[in-house]
């Protein structure tokens, strides 16, 4: 699942200074969607780039030039001034079996918003979502037993989008039930929040590796290769690194030259990862080649508590030096290895904390990381591949 924010700057935030200010905001923290009112479309495509979605108006007063005029949404939004909101009764003998086409006012509209007064609105919303792709839900007395009623009973019938005003709240939305929101909508005007929220929902989607120990039984020199160092547009600290190595069923924890020593300074954006022929992690799970990356590419990066993160690669730079073959052996018996430069700023993760890999010896043991073995164009394969 990928989670989503949805930025609320509809004419209920202020005027269209104050909106202004909330979506550049959101611009800046790399919101997803922007919920306006449908006169202030062409605004918001003058302001940069991202997702809009527009409450649906019957007579739309659209301010700009021209160009704005003619300036279409991605997805309208009805309720809002109707009974989604409360502006307009529901009726009276409700009894779930409403739908979202007797709302609709254009063909174009995917979208519902609801507020969650009772377990009426609840209801509606539920009966709205079986037609909507997007179900926008905001909670007013009460708010986690809707969200959980609804995302237990609407499945991946549409999109959940759940009303927010912090971080927190977002965080609980995405977790509720395990399964969570698919997105939360968020009232703020504060920038700090914005992107709070936002490193949330990154948080969210990034996934949790599980690290074993693996013993060293053999390192020995492997002459000179081809040896790539992955050199990012993001700063990594002392714990984070790359995963890398020859054999697609185990990776070896490599750290990034966050440390200065007596040879080189520091060079926290980089990687020295390993031969060219080697597979290095990318944050969806798939696998490229070291000799496959270049500038625009994303690769994952990774903490020694198994938390992930993506970055952007800026450079990979590709010099023939010295190395060493690494072999390790899990606790089951299972043996991979990988290729490494012979140099001292090149560091592994030991239980013992970071370890240069000219210090390496027999009976070490290594932080490592077991995957699914077999690759096909980096994508794991259910078939038999012996890798030696």
């Amino acid at each position: 699942m990928t989670r989503e924010v949805w930025l609320k700057a509809d004419a209920e935030v202020g005027d269209w200074e104050t909106r202004k200010q909330r979506i550049t905001a959101g611009l800046e923290s790399g919101v997803d969607w922007v919920l306006v009112d449908e006169r202030d479309v062409g605004r918001v495509r003058e302001l940069g780039s991202v997702n809009v979605a527009a409450f649906r108006a019957d007579d739309v007063d659209v301010i700009g030039d021209a160009e704005s005029e003619h300036a279409e949404a991605d997805a309208y939004v009805v309720g809002k001034d109707g009974e989604g909101d409360g502006t307009i009764d529901l009726p009276g003998d409700f009894s779930g079996s409403a739908d979202l086409t007797t709302l609709r006012r254009n063909d174009d509209v995917v979208g519902q918003y609801v507020r969650i007064f009772d377990e009426d609105y609840e209801a509606f919303a539920e009966a709205a979502a079986r037609d909507a792709d997007y179900t926008i839900v905001v909670g007013e007395d009460w708010t986690i037993i809707p969200l959980e009623n609804l995302i237990a009973r609407i499945g991946d019938e549409t999109s959940l989008v759940a009303g927010v005003t912090t971080a927190e709240e977002a965080e609980t939305a995405f977790e509720t039930l395990e399964h969570g929101s698919d997105a939360v909508l968020l009232d703020t005007d504060n920038p700090d929040e914005i992107r709070r929220t936002c490193n949330v929902r990154d948080a969210a989607d990034r996934e949790q590796l599980e690290f074993e120990y693996a013993t060293v039984v053999d390192v020995e020199e492997a002459g000179s290769a081809d040896r790539v160092c992955v050199d990012t547009a993001t700063m990594m600290d002392g714990d984070e690194g790359m995963l890398v190595g020859s054999m697609s069923r185990g990776f070896f924890f490599v750290h990034a030259e966050t440390a200065d020593s007596p040879y080189v300074a520091s060079r926290p954006f980089r990687v020295n990862a390993g031969a060219v022929h080697a597979y290095v992690r990318t944050p969806d799970g798939t696998t490229k080649y070291l000799s496959e990356l270049k500038s625009g590419d994303e690769v994952q990066i990774v903490d020694t508590a198994g938390h992930t993160r993506e970055a952007t690669v800026g450079r990979a730079k590709i010099e023939r030096r010295p190395m060493f073959r690494v072999e390790v052996e899990t606790e089951d018996g299972d043996r991979f290895e990988t290729l490494i430069q012979n140099a001292e700023t090149v560091k592994v993760e030991s239980d013992a904390g970071p370890l240069a890999v000219t210090d390496l010896a027999e009976g070490d043991s290594l932080l490592v990381y077991r995957d699914e073995g077999g690759r096909h164009f980096g994508e794991p394969v259910e078939e038999r591949i012996i890798e030696q």
